[in-house]
Parts: C-alpha cells; structure tokens; sequence
C-alpha cells in the first residue's frame, strides 16, 4: 500500500479510534475541575414552549455549597397552586463520590443513602398509592448521582467538540435498575445574551436519550445562563434570573 493511501486509511479510521479508546467518568477518574465550582445561589424560570410562544410553568432555585469534605446541591421547584418540590444531593468534594440525595414532591419521596460500599439503601414512597419500597441494592463500579452530573458539566473541560459519558445513578421502582450512562454527545461556541457560551449537547439513560438538553454555559464564570429541553413533541426551556 502506497504512504498516501495508507495515510488516508488512518485519517478514516482515526474517529472510531479515539471513541473506542474513550472511558466513561467516574469519581475514581474524571475531568471535573475543582477550582471552578463557587458557592453561589441562582433562580431559573421554566417555561413550556407552544409554537412561537412561552408558558412559564415555573421558577427553579439552586444553591451549591461547599463545605468541610462535601459539595451539595440544592434545587426548590415553585409552581403555582402546588407544593414546593424539592430535592437535594451530597457528594464528596474530593472526588464527587455520592454522599446522599433526597427528594420529595407531591407525588413521591425518595432518600438514597450511599454510605456504604457498593451499597445503596433508602426509601422510595409512592403517594398516589400509599406504598413504601425499601431500597437495599448491590451496585459495582464507581458512579455519580444523577442529580448533580447536571452540574459537573459546567465544570469539565469544556472546548469545540467535546464529547464524554459519564456513569449515574438513578433509582428506577419499575425496573430496579440504577446504574445508568449520561452522554455529552457534541460541544460548541455560541453567544447568549452577548455572552460568549459553551453550547453543550447532553442526553441520558433516565430518558432512554429520547430527551436532549442543550446547556448554554457562560465560557468565562461558568454559569449555567439557560437550558433548553427537546422531548420530541414537548419542548420546554429554561433561564436564569
């Protein structure tokens, strides 16, 4: 085979190199950068989209916190004539290891408790039906809460097309499964407001990755300035007080 040609070969074969070569983040390796994450509190309206107009369902307040060895999360969801939904995860500030989440709305309560190795015990308790499950599940691997890997994405190493997986935990009643995948699957430049953004594509297992989020990143703090959401018929965004 002639240089030329053998060149063109691997220059074909080069993307699925670098995708088989790819490994899935985990708090034992990730790309998360520490020195990025600053406590702060920020508000999001919610908005359904229908063809050219908004219909704000709601506002979502966020705090992050660090403090001692532990970074937590916390998320308020306000919608009118409803009750507060609220959730909250603790992980390790060291690695991002899970510590604990909790969550509680009108139609269920979950608390997940990762203290011990390779096992997750709680509660899941249905409203609707008046019906407690206890959780006792043996896991294997490393793996974050899927309630902050939202929030890791700001923190990586963001640059034009950047892709990665990462491995999640999320506590499913009807199938029992927890570990999941979250996909960054394409990253580019944009503007929002006359801010330069990271325009970052992501979609997960949780939704069988029928759902796409696109996070409008601020390049510069990092902050997270709107997030739009595809569901395929259902579109709904977000943006930041």
């Amino acid at each position: 085979m002639k240089l030329l040609q053998l060149l063109s070969v691997l220059l074909f074969l080069q993307p699925v190199f670098s995708n088989a070569q790819q490994t899935v983040q985990t708090p034992k390796k990730n790309q998360v950068d520490g020195s990025l994450i600053k406590n702060e509190v920020y508000s999001m309206i919610w908005y359904a989209l229908k063809d050219t107009a908004k219909v704000e369902i709601g506002k979502v307040e966020t705090q992050i916190l660090k403090s001692g060895k532990n970074i937590t999360v916390s998320s308020t969801v306000k919608m009118k004539n409803m009750p507060d939904w609220k959730d909250e995860t603790v992980a390790e500030f060291s690695n991002f290891s899970p510590v604990k989440h909790t969550s509680f709305n009108v139609q269920r309560d979950i608390l997940l408790d990762f203290g011990k190795e390779n096992t997750v015990t709680g509660y899941y308790l249905d409203k609707t039906k008046n019906n407690r499950t206890e959780i006792n599940e043996t896991t294997e691997g490393k793996f974050f809460d899927s309630n902050l890997y939202t929030q890791l994405i700001r923190w990586l190493p963001l640059k034009e097309g950047y892709t990665t997986e990462m491995a999640i935990f999320d506590y499913n009643p009807a199938s029992g499964k927890g570990i999941m995948k979250a996909y960054i699957t394409g990253t580019k430049k944009g503007t929002y407001k006359n801010k330069p953004v990271w325009m970052v594509s992501v979609t997960d297992d949780i939704s069988q990755q029928k759902a796409v989020s696109t996070y409008y990143i601020d390049s510069k703090t990092r902050e997270l300035l709107k997030q739009e959401i595809d569901m395929g018929p259902r579109k709904m965004v977000m943006e930041r007080l």
